[in-house]
């Protein structure tokens, strides 16, 4: 039996772990080698991008949480605060051309696509959810989940996701998510599956 997770609220002095965590985890993601391709630095990349959404736009939302050996991390946004606002992603700029080079128009393209498939409805939005892979199996990504899970049953709302790897559609399955659509990225890239959990009971 799984040991119990403890999780908490992530702060800015989490930044480093979290992103060191994050890239571990996505280093196989299918949207993250269809973006970075026969790169080796894409570690670093797929970190400095982690590290750029989180200063930009999650860790303001307070609703970022990690675990206190920083296994795991999910960055939530809740109603109305999904989508980077024109400030946000005038800021990132600098760090987008640093991560993308010349391939930041395909990038850009990438995340325009999942924006324009995004729900309207007012629902919190889990932006990323990653498990260190060493510590991958002991429950750290449900109890990840949790805390705005239960927020959502309470509140009466909904959650909506995207899963880039479609192993992993059974898994959000399991917490009440279902797949409403799936999205093929542009320029060849992969899909990725929009996920809608309705709030529980």
């Amino acid at each position: 039996m799984p040991e119990p997770v403890d999780v908490r609220l992530a702060t800015k002095s989490d930044m480093d772990a979290m992103c060191a965590t994050l890239g571990r985890a996505f280093l196989d993601d299918p949207v993250q080698l269809f973006l970075f391709p026969n790169d080796a630095k894409r570690l670093k990349k797929v970190e400095r991008l982690f590290s750029t959404f989180l200063k930009a736009h999650y860790l303001k939302q307070d609703s970022t949480y990690t675990t206190n050996g920083v296994t795991g991390v999910s960055m939530w946004a809740p109603p109305g605060h999904a989508m980077f606002s024109p400030l946000e992603i005038l800021g990132q700029a600098v760090p987008m051309l640093q991560s993308f080079g010349l391939k930041v128009p395909r990038a850009l393209k990438v995340l325009d696509t999942i924006e324009k498939r995004h729900p309207k409805e007012p629902h919190w939005y889990l932006g990323v959810l990653g498990t260190d892979p060493v510590s991958q199996g002991k429950g750290i990504g449900a109890a990840l989940l949790q805390p705005i899970l239960s927020r959502c049953d309470e509140e009466g709302l909904p959650a909506y996701l995207e899963s880039s790897k479609d192993r992993n559609v059974p898994y959000y399955q399991r917490f009440g998510f279902e797949v409403t659509e799936e999205i093929p990225l542009p320029h060849g890239g992969p899909s990725v599956w929009g996920m809608w959990r309705d709030p529980q009971q």
